[in-house]
């Protein structure tokens, strides 16, 4: 990831709760890069304080008296671009309120603690999201369209029963995830994510994706059967695995310790798909700080997968692919708009005969990184 400031980021904190104002002020003043140089009561209060600290970063509530935090934070967009954290509730409400603030273009969400186990995880992961959106690159929102040729399905049958897309993303990634899953047509060979998110915050992630696209797109859940035209994304706080159950593949799901921090972790989905024999499998990693995921990939490239990152330039942080990069292990370098495309194109091409009993073999290159 890039280097952090020479000097102390400023944070203002957001929220309504004198507690909550007061442990996320605590868990971020451990971290000798991070000055809290205030705390709000609701946007009005923020406002002002805006204009009086310039801070760097804001933390905001979404549920907050006078105008709610994503009001708020669609304003900021326009006039006063920041980059902003929600940390929200992990009700159902919230949730969905959290995905529509990704949306509107907040930079990453984090669940409200509710236990002294929980704030401590908080601060740590605070303070990493907080570091990383003072390098990240600005994104504006955008609505998801369904194309052309994501509105045309594909015969599954076109497809061997073996082949498998997995994906990988994290800071940034439900946006660039949105854009990708909508451009996809029916049809194609399962898909697996592992999206880092909180719990409870990933099923509404995959309701809202099912809603804007042709595939079905739900969380996953523990014994789920891959098929053609589905995706399943990891359900938060767990991580996924997968193996071949004699007709198809197959989810486990576990509560292991974190890898990189991260429950779910790519390298955790990765690792386990290049276990199934005969898998023929595209694997991709998105935006995202750290380097979850680079271990993972070159396992599955040196088993014979296809892979893929997105490019740097539209990455909002270009953390887990640049990792993968350096490692050498990735096929194709691509901006997000390409990603659709490729990995269409992609499936087309991995779908001949080969033996099913094999390891997973080398499908045809698709392009040397450019």
């Amino acid at each position: 990831m890039n280097a952090i400031p020479s000097r102390r980021i400023r944070v203002l904190v957001v929220d309504d709760s004198s507690v909550v104002r007061r442990m996320i002020t605590d868990a971020l003043s451990r971290d000798p890069h991070i000055e809290v140089v205030g705390t709000a009561i609701d946007p009005y209060d923020a406002r002002d304080k805006i204009q009086q600290l310039n801070p760097d970063v804001l933390t905001l509530d979404i549920e907050m008296p006078r105008m709610d935090g994503i009001a708020f934070l669609r304003i900021l967009q326009q006039h006063h671009p920041i980059p902003v954290i929600i940390i929200s509730s992990i009700s159902t409400a919230g949730s969905e309120a959290a995905m529509a603030a990704m949306e509107a273009g907040a930079f990453d969400v984090l669940a409200k603690p509710t236990s002294a186990y929980s704030i401590g995880n908080l601060g740590d992961q605070l303070a990493m999201r907080v570091r990383a959106a003072t390098v990240a690159r600005r994104r504006t929102p955008q609505p998801a369209r369904v194309s052309a040729v994501a509105e045309a399905p594909l015969p599954a049958a076109q497809f061997h029963p073996r082949q498998l897309i997995l994906i990988g993303s994290s800071t940034g990634g439900t946006e660039a995830l949105k854009v990708i899953l909508s451009q996809l047509p029916c049809g194609l060979p399962p898909m697996v994510i592992a999206q880092h998110i909180p719990a409870y915050f990933s099923r509404a992630f995959a309701d809202r994706m099912n809603e804007i696209c042709n595939l079905e797109v739900r969380e996953a859940k523990e014994g789920d059967m891959l098929t053609p035209g589905l995706v399943l994304i990891a359900p938060g706080d767990y991580h996924l695995g997968i193996h071949w159950a004699g007709q198809g593949f197959q989810v486990r799901l576990n509560q292991k310790p974190p890898v990189h921090h991260c429950r779910p972790a790519v390298d955790v989905l990765f690792r386990s798909a290049a276990q199934c024999p005969g898998a023929r499998i595209i694997a991709g990693i998105l935006t995202g700080m750290g380097s979850d995921g680079a271990m993972g990939m070159q396992t599955l490239k040196s088993a014979g997968a296809q892979t893929f990152v997105q490019d740097q330039a539209s990455c909002v942080v270009y953390g887990m692919p640049r990792a993968a990069v350096e490692l050498g292990v990735v096929d194709r370098i691509l901006p997000l708009e390409q990603i659709p495309s490729a990995i269409l194109e992609t499936a087309w091409r991995m779908s001949g005969p080969r033996d099913p009993g094999a390891s997973i073999g080398r499908a045809h290159s698709v392009a040397s990184v450019p």
